[in-house]
C-alpha cells in the first residue's frame, strides 16, 4: 500500500513525498482510513511507529475538506490535540506543519515554560489546529484567549502518559468545554485496562487498532543488563562510554536532582553531557535537546516526563542509569532506540534495590533480559537492598491516591476559580516531594 491509496488530497501527499515518505507505516495504514470515516480510535503501537502521522494527516484532510466553501470564525479552533509534555506539543506542531504546508490551515503550540504574549496572538489571530499540554490551554481558557466551542476532533496524544502524570482532572475540565459531538482519538504506546475503561466512557463506539501486543517493546532494540552496586553506577557508566567509544547516548534518570547529578560527574569526567527535566526553562530544554541531536552533547541525561517528545530517528543507545518505578515506563524509555527501521541497543545498570522492578519488566514483556557483569565492578554480596525512596509512584499507589483524592470526584461541577500568581497565571495544585513530579508539571 502506498499513501495514495488512502484517498489523502493531492497537497497531502505532495507534503509527504518532500519528505521522502511513500509508503504508509502499519498503525498509518490502519488508522487513517478509519479517521478519515469519521470514527473515535483507540490505537496503540510501539514507539517510534508513525503515531503522530497516524492522526495529523487525516485531520488536516478532514479539515480542510470542510474548509471548503464555509466561512468559519477563525478565532474558534477546530482540532485540539492534547500532549503530556512541552517537547511533545512543539514535535506534533512540527509535523502538522510539515504536511500541511501545501494547506491553508493555520495551526499554533500551546505550552508552559514560555511566556503567554505570542501564544496568545497566536490564538487570537485563529487557529484550526490546537496543539496543546493541559495546564496551559486552561490557562488561555480562564483569560478567555481560547474558544473551544468549535472543536470538530479531539486528540489525545500518549494518552495514557497524560491520566497518568496526574491530569485527568485537567483533562475532564477541557472535555466539558468541547461542543458533544466531536471525533476522539487515543494514541499510545500502551493503555492499561483502567485507561481503556476511562476512555470507553469518552468516546461513542471507538474502534481499536493494535499494531502490536500491547506493551511490547520493537524486536530492533537489543536488551541487556549491568548488575552493579548503587554507588559504582557513574563510574560504570564511564567506562563502558569509554569502553565502546559512544557518541550519542540519551541516559534516563529517576529524579531531576539525580539527572543534574549525574550530567555534572559526566562533565567532570570529559564526556559533555546535559541534563533534561522539568525544572527547566524551557529554552534551556530545547537548546539542550538541539545540541544533543547535533551531536554537540554525548549524552543527554532525561527524567520520563521530559524526554517525551524525543524523536531521533537513528538513536543508537538508550541507558537506564537507574530503572523506573512503573515496568511501563521501560518500554517508553527504550522505544527513543530501535526507530524508523534501524537497531538499537536498551542497557540498564541495576544495583541490589532494582532487582524486583527488574523482574517486574521481565515479566511485562515477556522475556528474560540478558545480565552481565563488567570485571572491576562485581556487585558486593554483603550489600543489602534499600527502598527506592524517590521517584514515581506506584501504579497501585496512584489508583488508591485517586479514589482517596476528592477532587478526581469533582470533575465536571463547577470549580472555584484558582488562586493566580504575581505573573496573572493560575497556580499549579500543590504535589507532593520527591520525584519528578514535584513542581515540574508541564504547563
Amino acid at each position: 500500500m502506498s499513501f495514495t491509496n488512502l484517498g489523502l488530497r493531492a497537497e497531502i501527499l505532495h507534503a509527504i513525498g518532500e519528505q521522502g515518505y511513500d509508503t504508509p507505516t502499519p498503525i498509518q495504514a490502519k488508522a487513517i482510513p478509519l479517521v478519515l470515516e469519521g470514527r473515535d480510535l483507540m490505537a496503540s503501537a510501539q514507539t517510534g511507529t508513525g503515531k503522530t502521522a497516524g492522526f495529523t494527516l487525516p485531520i488536516l484532510q478532514l479539515l480542510s475538506s470542510r474548509q471548503e466553501g464555509l466561512s468559519l470564525k477563525r478565532f474558534k479552533s477546530r482540532a485540539l490535540i492534547l500532549t503530556p509534555t512541552r517537547e511533545l506539543a512543539v514535535q506534533v506542531q512540527e509535523s502538522v506543519r510539515t504536511y500541511g504546508k501545501h494547506l491553508s490551515l493555520r495551526s499554533a503550540a500551546i505550552y508552559g515554560g514560555v511566556g503567554m504574549g505570542p501564544q496568545t496572538k497566536a490564538l487570537r489571530a485563529g487557529t484550526d489546529i490546537l496543539v496543546a499540554t493541559p495546564g496551559r490551554l486552561l490557562d488561555h481558557i480562564q483569560q478567555r484567549n481560547a474558544d473551544l466551542s468549535g472543536i470538530e476532533i479531539l486528540v489525545l496524544d500518549e494518552a495514557d502518559r497524560m491520566l497518568d502524570m496526574g491530569f485527568i482532572n485537567d483533562i475532564r475540565k477541557i472535555i466539558a468545554l468541547l461542543p458533544k459531538q466531536k471525533q476522539s482519538l487515543l494514541f499510545s504506546a500502551t493503555f492499561s485496562d483502567e485507561i481503556r475503561a476511562l476512555a470507553a466512557g469518552l468516546m461513542r463506539d471507538p474502534a481499536s487498532v493494535d499494531v502490536a501486543p500491547r506493551n511490547a517493546a520493537t524486536s530492533l532494540v537489543k536488551h541487556s543488563v549491568y548488575l552493579v552496586d548503587r554507588a559504582r553506577k557513574r563510574d560504570l557508566l564511564i567506562q563502558l562510554i569509554e569502553n565502546h567509544g559512544w557518541h550519542q547516548i540519551l541516559v534516563f534518570a529517576r529524579t531531576k536532582h539525580g539527572a543534574d547529578a549525574l550530567a555534572e560527574r559526566l562533565d567532570k569526567a570529559g564526556i559533555r553531557s546535559a541534563a533534561l527535566h522539568g525544572n527547566k526553562t524551557q529554552g534551556a530544554r530545547q537548546r539542550a535537546l538541539e545540541d544533543f541531536k547535533r551531536n554537540k552533547v554525548t549524552v543527554l541525561v532525561a527524567t520520563d516526563i521530559a524526554a517525551r517528545g524525543i524523536d531521533i530517528d537513528q538513536l543508537p543507545h538508550v541507558i537506564n542509569f537507574e530503572l523506573p518505578n512503573v515496568p511501563e515506563d521501560y518500554v517508553h524509555r527504550i522505544g527513543r532506540t530501535g526507530r524508523a527501521g534501524t537497531n538499537g541497543e536498551a542497557i540498564s545498570l541495576v544495583c541490589i534495590d532494582e532487582h524486583r522492578l527488574l523482574r517486574d519488566i521481565e515479566q511485562l514483556m515477556k522475556k528474560s533480559i540478558e545480565k552481565k557483569v563488567l570485571s572491576g565492578f562485581e556487585p558486593d554480596p554483603s550489600i543489602r537492598p534499600e527502598p527506592i525512596q524517590n521517584g514515581r509512584r506506584s501504579a497501585g499507589a496512584a489508583k488508591a491516591q485517586r479514589k482517596s483524592d476528592p477532587r478526581s470526584r469533582t470533575a465536571g461541577k463547577p470549580q472555584r476559580p484558582q488562586q493566580r500568581g504575581a505573573s496573572g497565571r493560575s497556580a499549579p495544585p500543590a504535589r507532593k516531594s520527591g520525584g519528578n513530579y514535584a513542581g515540574s508539571r508541564d504547563r
